[in-house]
């Protein structure tokens, strides 16, 4: 793996992005957070990530809004939808507006790091 993947990690759950972060670190994944969709937006203006994990159930700018903003800017990097609350319409939405794949909290590290790999290296 090459150490420049980046990694953004975007939940409010701020324990589940601790966890997350310290998890994709420790494999060699630089790994930054956003706690909102408002914060990841506002970064995703100056700093490129190859991947952004992203959950849709946010206050203020959820996930749904984030992905239509990103489609609007052209950004280039792919994305991973994790929620909770998963069901068909939000996966579809989410393919929809150019969302990689889509995996249900709480999520399983093993799945989760095979899904970024798969992701990170496909074209």
């Amino acid at each position: 793996m090459n150490a420049l993947e980046t990694i953004l990690v975007v939940d409010d759950d701020i324990k589940m992005t601790t966890i997350l972060k310290e998890e994709l670190t420790s494999v060699g994944y630089d790994t930054q957070v956003a706690n909102d969709g408002a914060e990841a937006l506002e970064r995703l203006q100056n700093e490129f990530f190859e991947l952004i994990l992203l959950d849709l159930r946010m206050p203020n700018v959820n996930g749904i809004d984030v992905l239509k903003e990103l489609n609007k800017r052209g950004y280039p990097g792919k994305v991973i939808v994790l929620t909770g609350y998963a069901d068909v319409e939000d996966a579809m939405e989410s393919r929809r507006l150019g969302a990689t794949d889509f995996l249900s909290k709480p999520y399983d590290l093993d799945e989760l790091l095979i899904t970024i790999r798969k992701v990170l290296h496909s074209q």
